[in-house]
């Protein structure tokens, strides 16, 4: 196949720059003191994680076709799709991840949670966020608000549902996913291990007593 460069290149950028921006995934926390840090730390976290697992899902198991792959609009378009929603989903559960931590471990009283997701999503509607996907998120996160511990949330597997939006989402044939879940949803898992354990690094020193 001849690859048409100008398209080649265009559906390189949607997936290489990681459909959203690169500033959101490079910045490098000394500490998080403030609400605004917490904020970037989730969104930057969540856009690095959904960016990690889905490119890396998706190159793995197309292997040698991929390039020509990137070529086919339906599915650039059917990425676009799946990184939206698995994104959403990521930013829900670290921030509910943070706060229930924070509450638990940190005393935190006052709980921000819903105005940064909202601050969070809202942001990403001028980088593409469909307004379908944007309600959607905004309406699933006030539920689960209704009914999370926040004391306990963050010690019971609390990335499962991001994983199973990169497990569902990803535009890969059911009948090849199926055998792939376990490793689908281990890799998601690794890579919210590793934000866990930054995170508790960088509030190692934070309390609001």
């Amino acid at each position: 196949m001849k690859l048409n460069l100008t398209k080649f290149l265009e559906t390189l950028k949607i997936v290489g720059e990681y459909f959203f921006p690169v500033k959101k995934i490079t910045s490098k926390f000394k500490t998080i003191s403030s609400k605004k840090d917490l904020q970037n730390f989730v969104q930057e976290r969540s856009a690095h994680v959904t960016q990690t697992t889905l490119y890396g899902y998706l190159k793995t198991r197309i292997g040698t076709r991929y390039v020509a792959m990137l070529e086919d609009e339906k599915f650039a378009e059917s990425i676009n799709i799946a990184k939206w929603n698995i994104y959403v989903v990521a930013i829900s559960d670290l921030t509910f991840y943070v706060f229930s931590f924070l509450t638990d471990q940190k005393n935190l009283k006052q709980n921000d949670a819903q105005e940064i997701f909202d601050n969070i999503i809202k942001e990403e509607i001028n980088n593409g966020l469909k307004e379908k996907i944007y309600k959607n998120a905004k309406e699933n996160f006030i539920k689960k608000c209704q009914t999370i511990n926040w004391q306990k949330y963050y010690k019971n597997n609390p990335f499962k549902e991001s994983g199973l939006a990169l497990y569902e989402w990803s535009p890969i044939a059911d009948e090849l996913k199926i055998l792939d879940k376990e490793i689908v949803l281990n890799s998601i898992k690794l890579k919210w291990n590793l934000v866990e354990n930054d995170f508790k690094e960088l509030t190692k020193n934070l309390n609001f007593n």
